[in-house]
């Protein structure tokens, strides 16, 4: 098998946006591979922009963290300049330009979420090709797919912190189980008007769903649980 380890690093990834009654959650996998190869099995996909804003990347690592570090320099002058924090509303803006004006090169979808005096809670959707979208919950990435149908179940208007993030894990965990290039741990971002709190679950605390195996140390613990049986001839 051709691992192809000279390829770009892409986080074939599940990033997950929600708004509550008070703010917003963001979550993400941790698992970033290279070709068939995982590179890193603990990375951070939420990125902070400013102190109140932050973003969830997907995509090709390179193309969405020099469009964070482009973006996070220009609000900082913009910070600087006006006296006061940038809105999410800005930030998103700005993404979405330099997402439109070099839709042609980069292979990047994100996610924006803040909270800010005056609009609360945000979330935009920045997909590839520079579109944005305001929205209630915006779900991003390869194990996006497996989670569209469970959001128009599950999520509701005026949850609470905890009932956000409790959706949001759950969620990332099930992309994990059915998205081989989603996995490692669950990062979580909660931003309110007190400020920011990041959360962290490891791989094997997370919920198992339909068919997954129980966490072993190693292939020998799975073959030790496994019943002996005769061979035959």
């Amino acid at each position: 098998m051709d691992l192809n380890l000279n390829a770009p690093h892409s986080m074939g990834t599940t990033i997950v946006g929600v708004t509550y009654d008070g703010g917003v959650v963001l979550g993400a996998d941790s698992r970033t591979s290279t070709g068939m190869y995982v590179a890193n099995r603990a990375s951070d996909k939420i990125t902070q922009l400013t102190d109140n804003v932050y973003l969830c990347r997907s995509g090709s690592a390179a193309d969405s963290q020099v469009v964070s570090d482009y973006v996070r320099h220009f609000l900082h002058q913009q910070t600087i300049q006006q006296g006061q924090p940038a809105t999410t509303k800005v930030a998103a803006n700005l993404i979405r330009l330099l997402a439109y004006g070099n839709k042609n090169s980069l292979q990047t979808g994100m996610i924006v979420g803040g909270w800010d005096k005056y609009e609360g809670g945000k979330i935009y959707g920045v997909p590839l090709g520079g579109t944005i979208v305001e929205q209630p919950f915006a779900i991003g990435g390869s194990g996006s797919s497996y989670l569209y149908g469970f959001f128009d179940q599950a999520w509701r208007d005026g949850m609470t912190k905890d009932e956000a993030e409790k959706l949001v894990v759950k969620a990332v965990s099930l992309a994990i189980a059915r998205d081989g290039a989603s996995g490692g741990v669950v990062r979580t971002v909660i931003i309110n008007s007190e400020g920011v709190t990041r959360n962290f679950y490891a791989g094997d605390t997370l919920p198992l769903w339909h068919e997954e195996l129980e966490p072993q140390n190693s292939l020998l613990d799975i073959l030790a649980s496994a019943p002996a049986e005769p061979m035959r001839i």
